[in-house]
């Protein structure tokens, strides 16, 4: 493969994968089951706090 060859992949097919690719990362913390799991990433930094 030369230069020509990899630049018309990227420019089609590449650009394909990456953009599926960023769809799924996009959607993936609203997936069904990932609620609780950004609950407790939300409120972790409050995990140790005392407010007696």
């Amino acid at each position: 493969m030369n230069y020509n060859d990899l630049r018309h992949f990227a420019d089609s097919w590449g650009l394909v994968a990456m953009g599926m690719i960023f769809l799924v990362l996009v959607a993936w913390p609203f997936r069904k089951g990932a609620s609780g799991r950004n609950h407790d990433a939300a409120h972790i930094i409050f995990r140790d706090d005392d407010d007696d």
